[in-house]
């Protein structure tokens, strides 16, 4: 009769922690009130920093992939598409598009354009970078301010953060405003030399650059690089 109680015991055991496992410590859609600036820093980085990691992962793999069917002429089809998505003609663009950046430079610039995971449109549609919509038909919101008072800003909705980053990835392999970015971060991984290459991301330009260095260096966002 001990041996069945004490089971009964441990399965009730495992099943509550279980349970408190299974519940996140933060969620993206509740920002508690009155956090401390450690505690949103600590947010941030449990909502951010994972999703920031599997997205870099996942496209490293897909740019050593790409390196090495160009070198060896295999998966003739998926290059196509790809150089189609990105909108690039010759292989050198294509790795210029498909080469991640450190994730230090996505973390910074997440925490920037949110503010540090408390926007409103990160709130309410995971939109981690601030990015716009032109097309009435994805899923959107409306920004809360009007442009120059009168035009409706519309910025994506995502189903996931992850969603966000990846987009976001996507955003600065193909843009044109990008194009030097691109080729700096091709060519080295030295977070210094590609962040001064952002300065076409915000309007305020080389501040920007300046103000992304700052927070990288600050708050020794490196170490997720390595």
């Amino acid at each position: 009769m001990k041996f069945v109680y004490l089971a009964l015991f441990m399965s009730v055991s495992l099943l509550t922690t279980n349970s408190f496992a299974s519940t996140p410590k933060y969620t993206a859609t509740n920002v508690p009130k009155k956090m401390t600036v450690p505690v949103k820093k600590e947010r941030f980085y449990y909502l951010l920093a994972p999703a920031i990691d599997r997205v870099y992962k996942e496209l490293s793999v897909q740019y050593n992939e790409v390196k090495k069917d160009l070198k060896s002429g295999s998966n003739a089809a998926r290059i196509a598409k790809l150089k189609t998505t990105y909108k690039v003609k010759t292989d050198k663009e294509l790795l210029l598009a498909l080469k991640p950046h450190p994730q230090s430079i996505a973390l910074a610039q997440a925490a920037m354009e949110s503010a540090w995971a408390t926007s409103r449109f990160f709130v309410k549609a995971n939109n981690v970078f601030g990015m716009w919509s032109v097309n009435k038909n994805e899923p959107r919101i409306a920004a809360g301010e009007k442009r120059g008072g009168t035009k409706t800003i519309w910025l994506k909705k995502f189903a996931t953060i992850e969603d966000s980053v990846r987009e976001y990835y996507k955003m600065m392999g193909r843009g044109r405003a990008y194009k030097d970015f691109r080729r700096v971060r091709y060519e080295t991984n030295d977070v210094k030399k590609i962040v001064k290459e952002l300065d076409h991301y915000s309007e305020i330009g080389e501040k920007y650059t300046k103000e992304l260095a700052s927070m990288i260096r600050y708050n020794k966002l490196t170490k997720y690089d390595k």
